[in-house]
């Protein structure tokens, strides 16, 4: 989702970049049919707030994440979107007055407040001990992409793969290890890659869901990247980024000008209490307001880039765009794309299912916990 303003004050020119089309909407005065089109974008997208009163994580635990879950709630929504997008299509919109389909439905399920749906608030936190966070601390956009890539290995539903880079650094070899594609690969492919051609694929390949965990400076973002940074919400699989500002976590899906445009999750709402496989009330899931804006220069430089490939062709688009877009037209470059596993690191080993034992002796013992620096990021370097 992109926006441009043009600079005649009677006439607001939306660009609009959606995940699966580009669209082209002038709304006059602010006042055409299209900029509820617009609205319709945003609204459909699943909206995962603060809650309280649900059962207490891990028995003994908090009943309510407010103040500490908000990057919880934002990776519930990039992984969200993911899933519409791949049971859905990017082309579905949520209608309050019109039945849901049945995939709608069980896609919510998996993010209700309860120990048994595969990515509540409760499986997140547990497994982020693992990640070495308690239960009830902040987390950074990096963790909450860790938590994630865990909990899919658990989701036999919609087996999708969760890949998270690492130095800033997507390799397309450790890729195709993580969807179990390594062992019908050819070898070409890799080869061919950036020449462009199209080898025989295999015909296994699991929905993927990309996430770019990076540091855009050091206090602040660096302008030298903001363009770039731009260019990637205008690419059809991007499926939002992950970020905000120090100990306030936003769930970011496009821009107008120079102004992010973001869901907010810190708003507490009373947990929705129903039994499993149950239509669930889903009005407090979706954002019926003006979505907020925020200026990219104000934003933490520490972020997450999202990107959903539903197919091989899809993620073959989206590294010819990365080739295009980013690393051959930017002087610098906010990651790299690179065909194999480059020699100095550790080996990749495919992510496996972890052993989760929570009792509740991993909760936060202090509040002066909450609020602990970010973790740490490699540095780009300008």
């Amino acid at each position: 989702l992109q926006s441009s303003v043009s600079h005649d004050p009677s006439e607001i020119i939306l660009i609009c970049c959606f995940a699966a089309q580009e669209t082209l909407l002038i709304i006059i005065n602010d006042h055409l049919p299209e900029k509820s089109e617009l609205l319709s974008d945003v609204r459909s997208r699943l909206w995962f707030t603060y809650r309280k009163k649900f059962s207490p994580i891990g028995g003994t635990g908090p009943s309510s994440d407010a103040g500490w879950g908000c990057m919880l709630r934002c990776g519930q929504m990039i992984l969200a979107q993911a899933l519409v997008c791949r049971h859905l299509g990017r082309d579905w919109r949520w209608d309050p007055e019109k039945r849901q389909p049945k995939e709608y439905h069980r896609i919510l399920h998996c993010f209700l407040d309860k120990k048994d749906s595969c990515y509540s608030i409760h499986q997140m936190a547990q497994m982020g001990v693992g990640e070495g966070k308690s239960v009830g601390e902040w987390y950074g956009p990096n963790t909450v992409a860790q938590v994630l890539k865990k909990l899919a290995l658990f989701d036999d539903w919609n087996t999708m793969a969760v890949y998270v880079s690492m130095d800033n650094t997507v390799v397309i070899e450790d890729i195709s290890k993580c969807l179990f594609l390594i062992s019908h690969f050819k070898s070409n492919f890799l080869i061919n890659f950036y020449k462009g051609t199209k080898s025989q694929r295999p015909l296994d390949w699991r929905p993927l869901l990309l996430v770019i965990p990076l540091r855009m400076g050091i206090n602040s973002i660096n302008p030298v990247y903001i363009q770039a940074f731009k260019e990637c919400f205008k690419m059809p699989q991007s499926c939002g980024v992950l970020g905000g500002k120090p100990n306030l976590a936003y769930y970011f899906i496009g821009f107008i000008d120079d102004e992010l445009i973001y869901l907010d999750p810190h708003t507490t709402q009373q947990a929705v209490d129903t039994e499993s496989g149950s239509a669930v009330d889903d009005q407090s899931y979706h954002c019926q307001r003006t979505p907020h804006r925020m200026k990219i220069t104000s934003l933490d430089p520490s972020v997450a880039l999202g990107f959903f490939c539903k197919s091989e062709e899809d993620f073959d688009s989206w590294c010819d765009l990365v080739q295009q877009e980013l690393l051959k037209k930017r002087n610098l470059r906010m990651f790299e794309l690179v065909e194999k596993h480059p020699s100095h690191w550790p080996p990749f080993v495919p992510p496996t299912k972890p052993e989760v034992q929570t009792t509740g002796a991993e909760f936060i013992e202090s509040p002066d916990k909450l609020f602990e620096s970010e973790e740490e990021f490699e540095i780009l370097n300008v």
